[in-house]
């Protein structure tokens, strides 16, 4: 499935557009995160893209999430790999146990994904005022952006340094900023 059709995909499962653009987000720090740790990118971005498929339908009951995406995701004929990923993918029930790189690296973009674009929001909407030395300062402040989960973005630590990966997250979200309503 290319990035257009998970994009159409998502579309008919999610009416919120912020939580649109989170997915969007998310995977284009997974892309980016894939090229850098020479991943398959279209793959690690469909992964992004889809994490949250099944939010609206289930209702906040986070007992359920990713188990419903993955259902949604077999009916459509997603890789069984890519789509047990999807499954695990919640931390609330599956946390310490994520052990390859794009299950970690999904925990973190989910999280850093917020915690750019709140940097870039700052900045007038401008991410090309942001810088990874901006994001490295403004993740030390645990008021800003409070939702983004910084134990989760750490976790990204022993795959990618954290400087480095905020670099390569800013990158991902610079290349669709017109998506997500930004400059």
């Amino acid at each position: 499935m290319d990035r257009q059709a998970c994009i159409a995909l998502i579309r008919g499962h999610i009416k919120d557009e912020h939580l649109v653009r989170h997915c969007l987000a998310t995977g284009a720090v997974m892309k980016h995160a894939a090229r850098h740790l020479r991943e398959d990118e279209a793959r690690w971005e469909r992964i992004g893209i889809l994490h949250d498929i099944d939010f609206e339908e289930i209702s906040g009951d986070m007992q359920r999430h990713g188990a419903a995406g993955a259902e949604i995701l077999v009916k459509e004929g997603i890789n069984p790999t890519e789509t047990e990923i999807i499954r695990r993918h919640n931390h609330l029930l599956h946390q310490g146990s994520y052990t390859q790189p794009v299950e970690i690296v999904l925990q973190a973009a989910d999280s850093v994904s917020g915690l750019v674009i709140a940097c870039g929001l700052v900045k007038g909407g401008n991410l090309s005022d942001v810088s990874a030395k901006t994001i490295t300062k403004k993740s030390k402040e645990k008021s800003f952006a409070a939702g983004c989960d910084r134990d989760r973005i750490a976790l990204v630590a022993p795959e990618i340094p954290l400087p480095e990966f905020y670099a390569i997250a800013l990158a991902g979200l610079m290349e669709i900023r017109e998506e997500l309503g930004l400059r």
